[in-house]
């Protein structure tokens, strides 16, 4: 089987984290490295809800495969799940409401560069838990520090009421959050 990172489709994962505080790290591959944003509530896909995503460091590309227990005294120490994982595909309007979806691997890299410069980052998710259209938005944060909003588009895929939370299972192991905290530190 070919590897994602072979092909021409771009690679998402979203991984629930139980550090100092219950979030959701969603994680898009820009680059070879995946720019990475820290969703407290959990992604959704009601398109009423706007959900706070607060950017944190870019990760290697292979850590979208870490599931298991960051140990004590490391950053992040706690368990972490695949929570969701697939491809996407970015998307760029090309007025008047119609998207265009950028399937060349080298473009669809450089519209998503530049719309990390922007402030805005369009895409189609295809992954098991997540379906769609969505967008993420920068936005002044607190404190002027730099926030972004991650927004479901209305399509097809949107459900009213969407929580996150009500699918807490692994995308990969079918494991719980607290049966991967059970397991052994397991440092990526």
């Amino acid at each position: 089987m070919k590897d994602q990172t072979e092909s021409q489709h771009l690679v998402f994962v979203v991984q629930k984290h139980q550090a100092s505080r219950l979030h959701y790290d969603f994680r898009l591959e820009i680059g070879g490295v995946m720019p990475s944003w820290a969703i407290p509530k959990g992604p959704t896909l009601d398109s009423s809800v706007k959900r706070l995503a607060i950017p944190t460091s870019d990760h290697a590309l292979d850590y979208r495969h870490f599931e298991g227990v960051l140990p004590e005294g490391q950053e992040g120490a706690g368990p972490v799940m695949i929570w969701d994982e697939g491809t996407y595909t970015p998307q760029r309007e090309r007025g008047n409401g119609v998207w265009q979806e950028i399937i060349d691997r080298t473009e669809a890299e450089a519209v998503m560069r530049q719309g990390l410069q922007e402030g805005k980052l369009t895409f189609r998710l295809s992954g098991q838990k997540l379906q769609g259209s969505f967008a993420l938005i920068r936005i002044r944060g607190f404190g002027g520090k730099a926030s972004w909003l991650l927004i479901k588009q209305h399509d097809a895929y949107t459900q009213q009421g969407y929580d996150a939370n009500d699918y807490d299972v692994s995308a990969v192991s079918g494991r719980s959050l607290a049966e991967i905290a059970a397991q052994p530190a397991s440092p990526p």
